[in-house]
């Protein structure tokens, strides 16, 4: 998921407009209001969930094997039959066209807009789990990262095969194009960043994030990764999110973390955690264009919207939620965030006061 540029101003102070019920409305970012104005319940646990670019649409994939498009101000569901758990949703520029990436290893292009939506088209993107997708910013290409060690690049017309990137030793977890769409960033089991040269497929360098990945030794399994990626707008910036201070591999015990870099010099500026140490996993990470980053938490603490500002370490803030969520998304409107949870539910939460 794209995040959107830093910016000096308060968290308190920008003016958005933002459409509810059809209606544009005048509001003002305040997380501190954070509250839910909305909530689906599904049939079965949700694994991602993404907006479209309009807003208009909830995209949410889940474990019944499909990915949903929700018209989000009434009730309305729509069915992409996938027949996977979908992970990796992204959309094309022209918000036309949606693509899902599955545990089958599939690609899939889907209609944003069709009554009964039906697969555009379809490739093996992967051996085992396809767990990422990305669109360029041209909308030419379409990056896939999966299980078999391996970030591919596609046509977007076509589906056909345009690069494939090897150099990862472990799970490719996610996969973004900076925004300058020249480079490709992905991020595996094992925390390591690997930035790439779209022209030539070359490998330009490696990241590690070292506090997001723990070899447990009786376990006899690395842990950790990235779960979560994002860029700022103009690419400055990354930010990736999982888990850190594991105590027991088993049962995913650990700490939610967001690190940030700057990606020019590769520096880690700073690890975000959270101030009462919760316990969890960082499964998602955006950036809010009123300078500060907003990540998602879900594991044996619950579910928790955590708000960090860029010189901070712990949260300036943090939104309880109903149950562990497992995926998050920002709206182009920049006023409501998405969250897909275990207990069946989609979420949408607006980051500002109730109306009156």
């Amino acid at each position: 998921m794209t995040g959107l540029p830093g910016r000096t101003e308060p968290a308190t102070n920008t003016n958005r407009s933002y459409l509810l019920s059809g209606q544009p409305i005048m509001t003002t970012v305040d997380v501190t209001k954070t509250h839910i104005v909305k909530e689906l319940k599904h049939e079965s646990p949700i694994i991602s969930c993404r907006f479209d670019p309009s807003g208009k649409y909830v995209f949410f994939g889940a474990q019944d094997f499909k990915v949903w498009r929700w018209e989000w101000t009434g009730e309305a569901k729509v069915a992409l039959d996938h027949n996977a758990w979908v992970r990796g949703i992204a959309f094309h520029p022209d918000d036309q066209t949606v693509l899902t990436a599955g545990y089958d290893g599939r690609l899939v292009w889907w209609p944003v807009d069709a009554e009964k939506p039906e697969a555009i088209r379809e490739v093996i993107a992967h051996e085992g789990w396809a767990r990422a997708v990305a669109v360029s910013p041209d909308g030419s290409l379409v990056a896939t990262a999966g299980n078999d060690l391996k970030v591919k690049l596609w046509s977007f017309k076509d589906g056909a095969l345009v690069k494939e990137l090897a150099g990862h030793d472990s799970h490719v977890y996610n996969v973004l194009f900076h925004p300058d769409g020249k480079r490709v960033v992905s991020g595996d089991l094992k925390a390591h960043l690997i930035e790439w040269n779209i022209e030539t497929g070359e490998q330009l360098r490696e990241i590690t994030a070292e506090t997001l990945c723990k070899y447990d030794t009786t376990f006899r399994a690395d842990i950790g990764g990235f779960r979560g990626m994002a860029f700022d707008t103009t690419g400055s910036r990354l930010a990736g999110s999982g888990i850190t201070e594991v105590t027991n591999a088993f049962a995913g015990v650990g700490n939610p973390a967001v690190v940030v870099y700057d990606w020019e010099s590769g520096e880690l500026l700073l690890q975000h955690e959270s101030k009462e140490k919760l316990k969890g996993v960082g499964w998602g990470v955006v950036f809010h264009p009123d300078n500060f980053v907003i990540g998602i938490s879900g594991g044996g603490s619950g579910g928790y919207l955590l708000f960090w500002k860029p010189d901070s370490k712990d949260e300036f803030y943090q939104f309880k939620l109903k149950n562990n969520a497992r995926d998050l998304d920002l709206a182009a409107d920049n006023l409501h965030v998405v969250t897909g949870h275990y207990d069946r539910y989609v979420r949408i939460s607006m980051l500002a006061e109730k109306a009156s």
